[in-house]
């Protein structure tokens, strides 16, 4: 690569398990967990919550429930005993979670981002705030991680076609340039998804877990383009809406 080029990189990580190869390079890191904590997280916020407070542990949500705060938690696709919801994007459409600030905690996703926030600014990514989330990362002249979710540290389909998607908007915008085997392999991904994004992930191993748990609605939800846009980002240990309105 030209050593003179000044254009920002984009690049993408396929799992957190590799997030400790990429992580000092980077001043955004957009975490995905389309399926479906970060279209929970967007869903949630384009409702009216207040702040959302993403943990990595059952018993750190436990610790949030006991001081009064409404507590999601999710694992293996499944709401854990005693929490008030899990990671369906459905649970945070209810109104009366307007104007609160929420916990949750999920099998792939707030770990993810908890793994990130000492790296650089954490935001929100997924199908679901894709192109408002674009055009906002795209005005910040800065060097972006995609931060793929993934399952239990593996790769999955989902994560990285969206990480394709916006490393494909960017890379269009003739202002970032990519490096990684990564970054090329998530761009194509998507241009051979985005046509039929739910049809292409038919078969994809997340995707079959959550339909054996009868969550079809979730998966159709979570794989439909730009349903919440609006763009969630880490303020110390809660996130919150960008303060800032993007016109597409």
């Amino acid at each position: 690569m030209d050593s003179t080029d000044s254009r920002k990189k984009i690049e993408v990580c396929f799992s957190p398990y590799l997030f400790p190869l990429f992580k000092d390079e980077f001043e955004i890191i957009v975490v995905i967990d389309v399926l479906r904590a970060t279209s929970a997280i967007c869903a949630a916020f384009h409702n009216g919550v207040e702040g959302l407070i993403p943990v990595s542990t059952i018993e750190e949500a436990k610790e949030y429930q006991e001081k009064g705060y409404l507590v999601g938690a999710e694992r293996q696709g499944k709401i854990v005993e005693g929490f008030d919801f899990g990671n369906s994007p459905y649970s945070y459409l209810k109104p009366e979670l307007k104007g609160q600030t929420v916990v949750l905690s999920t099998t792939n996703g707030t770990k993810s981002i908890n793994i990130a926030k000492d790296a650089g600014q954490v935001v929100i990514g997924s199908l679901s705030n894709l192109d408002v989330l674009c055009a906002w990362l795209e005005k910040q002249n800065k060097n972006i991680l995609c931060l793929c979710s993934g399952w239990q540290n593996k790769f999955n389909l989902e994560d990285t076609i969206c990480a394709g998607a916006i490393s494909d908007h960017l890379l269009s915008s003739g202002k970032f340039r990519s490096e990684e085997d990564s970054s090329i392999a998530a761009k194509y991904l998507f241009l051979s998804a985005k046509d039929n994004i739910l049809g292409y992930l038919k078969a994809s191993s997340h995707r079959r877990r959550l339909k054996n748990l009868n969550l079809n609605e979730d998966i159709k939800y979570c794989l439909t383009p730009n349903q919440a846009p609006v763009i969630p980002i880490l303020n110390g240990d809660c996130l919150e809406l960008v303060k800032e309105d993007v016109l597409l």
